[in-house]
């Protein structure tokens, strides 16, 4: 084996870092950003807000759907759901005009929820654009002009349409969990029981099935990939389980239990910490810290009382993890920093209500179910609250998207760009 000497190596381990900084910057092309993290690279923001909050560069309306939006290329998508239409837009990114629209029919009539629109955010990938509709509709659409390129109908493939456990075959509400390109492959966490198709991978280029695998039902939790110790995982938090996949088969790396049967979800995406993973949800089987080795993973703590996140995803910085701890449905939840190491919770900001959470220039922002955008820094000694603002009038469940120092929220009314870019 041909070894480089060492100023080599460094330089081009350097090298692979600032590419990935450089595609990575100024990008937010899928859920959590470029890394599925919650993290934005490059990006400098503002330290503080006007009284009146940041101001909106651009607006429109907005139709049903908790699908956040993406960004990449100068391009803003829009997943939603308009009368009995699932909706893609692309816009200018930073005017808004819309650019083109590709519309599906829309089936889905929920059992839990008012709500009849998308909830997995779309992804973006070599000019293409993927989105995963409430009912199992997987699209590919071509993002210079939305020419519709190819289409998948998931539920009527591989689903076993029989109820679990009372639960509707397509779940509580609708189907939600983000797909995740690897390699030349889109890989789902379908869900379809009765197929053998828990999880699927279909080709990017045209979406045939390329394999499946596991009898894994589907949960609300979008898979994170990674390389451990040499190996290829993608790591999806299924309905009852953490399963690790090898990309390029579909075998199983490791599987352990996570989640309960019944009206009990599983949302937030899975965190890969170096050789380490978390995983949290609430429901009484909270989260849980696991170390992956060469044969397989390894529970170092389960807890509820640690991390009870119903739906955030934790946001990491160094040793520490931030989160939101508790539920939006039952009582108020708390803005809360906590080490998985140590086990040790740095510091809980209580009666913070729900939130979702992504990470800028040194900064937490977050944003509130109530519509409410907060500003803290990234500190673990203690919180501390650098600007709030009121941006949106109702309940806001979408993720929000951060490109260029312009912030994409939605709710179910509308989409607001905000600018929080430093002034000049």
């Amino acid at each position: 084996m041909l070894r480089l000497p060492m100023t080599v190596s460094v330089f081009l381990l350097l090298l692979a870092a600032s590419l990935e900084r450089s595609v990575s910057a100024g990008e937010w092309p899928q859920i959590l950003g470029s890394n599925r993290n919650g993290i934005a690279t490059g990006e400098r923001i503002a330290d503080s807000w006007p009284a009146g909050g940041p101001k909106v560069v651009w607006q429109r309306r907005a139709g049903s759907g908790f699908a956040g939006s993406v960004v990449a290329g100068g391009k803003a998508v829009l997943f939603h759901r308009v009368g009995n239409e699932e909706i893609v837009e692309a816009m200018s990114a930073a005017t808004g005009k819309v650019l083109w629209k590709a519309a599906y029919p829309a089936t889905y009539v929920p059992s839990y929820s008012s709500d009849n629109g998308p909830r997995a955010t779309p992804l973006i990938h070599n000019g293409r654009v993927y989105v995963y509709g409430a009912i199992g509709g997987l699209r590919c659409i071509d993002l210079k002009n939305g020419k519709k390129l190819w289409t998948r109908d998931t539920f009527e493939d591989y689903s076993s349409k029989r109820p679990f456990r009372g639960e509707p075959a397509e779940g509580y509400f609708g189907i939600g969990s983000t797909p995740i390109v690897e390699g030349e492959k889109l890989l789902v966490n379908v869900g379809g029981d009765a197929a053998g198709a828990g999880i699927v991978a279909f080709s990017l280029e045209n979406g045939k099935t390329i394999w499946k695998a596991t009898s894994e039902r589907a949960s609300y939790s979008s898979p994170v990939a990674a390389t451990i110790s040499g190996a290829r995982h993608v790591i999806f938090a299924t309905r009852l389980n953490v399963v690790s996949i090898d990309p390029a088969n579909g075998k199983v790396r490791f599987r352990f239990p996570f989640g309960q049967p019944g009206p009990k979800v599983t949302g937030a995406t899975p965190l890969v910490l170096g050789d380490h993973l978390l995983v949290s949800a609430s429901y009484n089987f909270g989260a849980v810290y696991a170390k992956i080795g060469p044969r397989g993973a390894q529970t170092i703590w389960s807890s509820d009382e640690m991390m009870s996140s119903q739906y955030t995803t934790c946001i990491a910085d160094g040793d520490f993890l931030y989160g939101v701890h508790g539920r939006q449905d039952i009582g108020r939840a708390a803005l809360r920093c906590f080490n998985p190491k140590t086990r040790q919770v740095s510091w809980t900001e209580e009666g913070f209500d729900y939130a979702t959470l992504l990470k800028a220039d040194g900064k937490l922002l977050i944003l509130k179910t109530d519509g409410e955008l907060v500003l803290a820094e990234v500190n673990s000694k203690r919180y501390r609250e650098l600007a709030r603002a009121s941006i949106l009038r109702s309940t806001t469940r979408a993720l929000p998207a951060l490109s260029n120092g312009l912030l994409y929220v939605r709710n179910t009314e509308t989409l607001r760009c905000l600018d929080l870019r430093k002034s000049k």
